[in-house]
């Protein structure tokens, strides 16, 4: 699992970002100036960001650095193109163009992990009225109708383990940098598909625009004797390089003090929240 799915790579976009924000030059040299938060974001991938700081990841970021009595600077780079988010966290924040990713799983090994400031899981979307009755990947109705999924997700890996892959169609909004996850909703709305299988932040704040759908939570399941439980729920950080423990314990305590408003913007963009398991340890270095 990352973030919602495996994104694509990266090339450098360049732009003078709004409302005080500046847009850090893809160039920028390894900075230690404790009085600028450098981020590396998306500048097209809402609801998560775009250069209009329009996204819950740019509200997230403005409050942490001004908590932090920082100025904010942007390093704009795709996820989505060649390489995946492997080769966007290595030619961004492992090249020093940026501190901090807001997008980071928790626990991942490729950088260091903030502790987690949401946790949230997939979803299955469908149209009100249909009376599908879809509480699990396991439901009968999931024989019965068409299933829409990310490809490269936790979902694809269920619906191959359960022999759905016959009925099932893959999308690709995390390989195209020009794709919408809103195009997922509008394809349950159009019934270009029964069912949708996607990651809640992703779709949430378009839900909103399509009042005729319904989302359910996917729980956690075991799907055959001896194999190990699919996990539908995610918790997710900000990430460093490793080896920066001293900027990670400074977002961490933001992230401690301002549990509240991370809450309160995080729900602006209808992203429900799930506890984090009580003793999860975050730490991956």
């Amino acid at each position: 699992m990352t973030r919602w799915i495996m994104f694509a790579g990266c090339a450098a976009f360049f732009a003078a970002a709004p409302n005080g924000v500046a847009a850090a030059s893809t160039t920028a040299q390894p900075s230690n100036n404790s009085h600028v938060l450098r981020v590396c974001a998306d500048p097209n991938y809402l609801p998560y960001s775009n250069r209009a700081g329009q996204g819950f990841e740019n509200k997230i970021a403005e409050l942490i650095a001004k908590a932090m009595g920082r100025k904010l600077e942007y390093t704009w780079a795709s996820y989505r193109m060649h390489g995946g988010f492997s080769n966007f966290l290595a030619l961004n924040l492992d090249a020093h163009k940026c501190d901090v990713v807001m997008n980071l799983p928790t626990g991942d090994n490729e950088e260091m992990a903030t502790k987690p400031y949401y946790r949230s899981s997939y979803v299955f979307v469908t149209r009100k009225g249909k009376h599908l009755h879809i509480r699990s990947m396991r439901s009968v109705s999931m024989h019965a109708i068409k299933i829409g999924f990310e490809a490269g997700t936790t979902p694809e890996t269920a619906i191959k383990m359960l022999g759905l892959m016959e009925n099932a169609v893959a999308f690709h909004v995390a390989s195209n940098p020009n794709a919408s996850p809103r195009q997922l909703l509008q394809a349950v709305q159009d019934g270009k598909v029964g069912v949708m299988v996607t990651w809640e932040p992703a779709i949430g704040a378009f839900m909103k625009d399509f009042p005729g759908l319904q989302m359910r939570r996917v729980p956690s399941e075991e799907y055959a004797p001896g194999l190990p439980q699919v996990n539908y729920t995610y918790s997710m950080s900000m990430g460093v390089r490793k080896g920066d423990k001293a900027l990670r314990a400074a977002l961490d305590k933001v992230i401690a003090t301002h549990k509240s408003e991370i809450g309160a913007t995080l729900a602006k963009f209808n992203v429900r929240l799930l506890p984090n398991p009580r003793h999860f340890n975050y730490s991956n270095n």
